[in-house]
């Protein structure tokens, strides 16, 4: 129990001396938000990757789809490294930054609205990020707090309201810049973490040929293949259309997530961008592939513990798993996920308190607001979202990678398919983003109450590929954008290479 509090004690005391370091870059909007526009690729590629994988991959998804679909489920992490990062990196980070430069952007909301020529876009934008930001926040906390649970036997209560202290207060201490370094910090330590977690569970089950036989020997319980062996080592696992399902949804979501794109507004230079690709695809392959590698073993680790009557606790595997390692190796598992969902939170509470004051209140509700005004308006819903969300937190309606998929599949839905053919496509009309958010909300949202589709993991990668279908075809058939107002958006571009390699060559990329 001391090794366990000692490594705590010395996590919380860093997270908070960066919080106090980097005051003195967030004293302004722009660098509150985003970091002066000066991030270097590790800082920006490091808090892409931190902000993706938090409690809800490591416990929640890696615990359920380990469960489901055994080894396959290590597709996901695959999946997420490739699609998620690589990808996504390759096509949206360049032009986002150019295109967000020169529309003098700083969030998703602000650049639907300059980008399309709508002040009500961007309203309505803002509100569907606050609104389904909050269940993701949750999930994060609950993910967590079982994990304290199991480690130091506190109550869940307490643990999910020390967690939203401490987040809250290096936020609201040093914005962006203070997340960034502290994202830095705690991804060097889920590297770590996770490499050292698999090797000690699956020595304790005779080491990797052991446990990988072991796992052959599990008969399968789903209807379709009951009592048959072999499947959960198989290549794609007992159900491989929904395993797709779950590998869209955590890897192209990204793509719409307004906490994810936030990272391209604010990184440094073309060079940057190269760095932070390789960089963030590396760190998604370890961490996520080794997650859900992780979770694949969970049946082996069967026990009353995770069972409530006839259904399985999923939250529960990954903690169950961990609970027989020695205390020193329970301490780096606390701080390992401790650092992944901090992160993401800090990202989370950033974008949701800066979309709204931004985007919603400022020039609406609170017109002429000066910039000391935003900062603290700012600083005082982040108090106001963690507050939100810890109350939900403490009640969740459903598992985590349910809160989860309600969450990505809202907003993912919504905003994926009309930003990304905003960055490349000048066809995009006004009348096909509002198609988007209203599919992507409706799919969503509905699914919630008549569960058209059992999984809202599944109805979430629906809602995503509806958005990639819906603004093509509503764009053909509805009023395009003045034509000049269009060339002046995408003029960047005529220039924007250029700029970003004359930024390259005047300051070198920073760490």
């Amino acid at each position: 129990m001391v090794s366990k509090i000692i490594l705590l004690v010395v996590f919380f005391g860093i997270m908070v001396f960066v919080g106090l370091y980097s005051r003195r870059h967030a004293t302004n909007v722009n660098d509150f938000v985003l970091g002066g526009r000066s991030v270097g690729p590790w800082l920006t590629a490091f808090a892409y990757g931190t902000s993706y994988f938090s409690a809800v991959v490591f416990v929640g998804y890696a615990g359920q789809f380990g469960w489901k679909y055994g080894l396959s489920a290590t597709w996901i992490g695959i999946g997420n490294a490739l699609l998620g990062s690589l990808l996504a990196w390759l096509v949206l980070a360049r032009r986002t930054r150019v295109m967000t430069h020169h529309l003098d952007s700083a969030t998703m909301p602000d650049f639907f609205g300059k980008r399309f020529n709508s002040q009500k876009m961007k309203i309505a934008a803002s509100a569907i990020i606050f609104v389904f930001l909050v269940p993701y926040t949750a999930s994060i906390y609950n993910g967590l707090s079982r994990l304290f649970g199991m480690a130091f036997n506190i109550p869940y209560e307490y643990c999910v309201i020390g967690m939203a202290l401490l987040t809250g207060l290096y936020v609201i201490l040093g914005g962006y810049m203070a997340t960034a370094i502290n994202d830095f910090i705690q991804g060097i330590i889920m590297l770590i973490g996770i490499v050292v977690v698999i090797i000690a569970v699956l020595n304790g089950q005779g080491g990797f040929t052991e446990a990988l036989q072991s796992l052959a020997a599990v008969p399968s319980d789903a209807a379709a293949n009951a009592g048959q062996t072999g499947l959960f080592t198989s290549l794609f696992g007992p159900d491989p259309l929904n395993l797709l399902g779950v590998v869209v949804l955590t890897s192209l979501g990204t793509w719409g997530l307004p906490q994810m794109i936030h990272k391209f507004y604010t990184i440094k230079s073309g060079k940057a961008i190269r760095t932070g690709t390789i960089v963030s695809t590396v760190f998604a392959l370890i961490i996520a592939g080794g997650s859900y590698f992780l979770g694949g073993f969970g049946r082996l680790f069967d026990n009353p513990a995770i069972h409530s009557g006839d259904k399985i606790v999923y939250d529960g595997i990954i903690p169950h798993m961990l609970s027989s390692l020695p205390d020193i190796l329970i301490g780096i598992v606390v701080v390992l996920v401790l650092s992944a969902s901090m992160s993401t939170l800090s990202s989370l509470v950033l974008t949701s308190s800066s979309t709204l004051t931004l985007d919603f209140l400022k020039g609406t509700v609170m017109k002429n607001m000066k910039e000391n005004r935003q900062l603290l308006i700012m600083r005082i819903l982040i108090v106001f979202f963690i507050v939100i969300s810890v109350v939900l937190a403490i009640n969740p309606p459903t598992f985590i990678a349910q809160l989860m998929g309600i969450s990505w599949g809202a907003l993912a839905g919504a905003f994926l398919a009309p930003f990304l053919y905003g960055l490349y496509c000048k066809w995009v009309t006004k009348a096909s983003v509002w198609a988007s958010f209203i599919v992507g909300i409706g799919i969503t949202v509905s699914n919630m109450f008549f569960k058209f589709i059992e999984s809202p993991i599944n109805a979430g990668a629906l809602a995503m590929v509806a958005g990639l279908v819906v603004v093509p075809l509503v764009s053909l058939i509805s009023r395009k954008l003045d034509k000049s107002f269009i060339e002046g958006i995408f003029i960047c571009f005529k220039n924007g290479e250029e700029k970003l390699e004359d930024e390259q060559k005047k300051t070198p990329a920073s760490v």
